[in-house]
């Protein structure tokens, strides 16, 4: 129960802190943060709970990197489900109290899109459905060669974190005009409940895109890490 709750905790944080950047400060009057503090706002929740609770659960907070490390034998398929249970129940806690943040604003009127992700109309730079599931399979296939290769027991110690957290914020930097960037079906899910049915309806692709990638990675890590491979 320790590890579900680390990966309930650490996804309530993940989604708060990223989406809720997204959501109150990207475009705050006159001095918002932007993509590239919503950017850095990502990739430093991964970083600060993957030092604060990494040595508990192993710090996923995402159902496709919990996938991903699977199929790269780096994780035991029994705790699959809970781990996923637990991922997105914290992604939806942490949406919950976004929305009685955001609907405290004394002049409040709408949502908008509350951070969902989305193609076509709902892209941010109105890219296709194509485009977005390009992006969401190919930066999440590149997210788990980053974890798979920074945990690796062979690569240096005690950094994993930094560049686990700092990918993050480069592919939240590549694709946001794209889909909003999810590589995460928890965070996709949370939003997407307040946003409306528009983020609901196009929700299977920000789970079906990202799972895919992980598991691609975790195929092209198992090859390229295999210690065995001849140099």
């Amino acid at each position: 129960m320790q590890k579900y709750a680390a990966e309930f905790f650490g996804t309530f944080w993940l989604v708060l802190g990223g989406c809720g950047s997204a959501v109150l400060a990207a475009a705050f009057p006159a001095l918002g943060i932007g993509f590239v503090g919503v950017s850095l706002a990502f990739g430093l929740t991964v970083l600060t709970m993957a030092y604060a609770i990494g040595h508990i659960s192993g710090c996923h907070l995402n159902p496709a990197v919990s996938i991903g490390l699977w199929a790269a034998k780096r994780f035991p398929a029994n705790q699959l489900i809970p781990y996923i249970v637990a991922q997105v129940a914290g992604g939806i806690v942490a949406a919950t109290v976004l929305y009685f943040i955001v609907t405290g604003k004394a002049d409040f009127t709408t949502l908008g899109g509350f951070a969902s992700n989305g193609y076509g109309e709902y892209s941010p730079g109105k890219f296709s459905m194509a485009a977005a599931l390009i992006t969401e399979v190919v930066m999440t296939m590149m997210f788990l060669i980053i974890i798979l290769g920074a945990t690796d027991k062979r690569a240096p110690q005690g950094f994993a974190p930094i560049a686990i957290g700092l990918g993050l914020t480069l592919i939240h930097l590549i694709s946001i005009p794209v889909t909003n960037t999810s590589v995460n079906p928890a965070r996709s899910t949370a939003v997407a409940l307040f946003a409306g049915e528009f983020a609901i309806g196009q929700l299977w692709l920000f789970w079906l895109a990202p799972i895919a990638g992980a598991i691609l990675g975790a195929v092209i890590y198992r090859f390229i890490g295999n210690e065995d491979q001849p140099a």
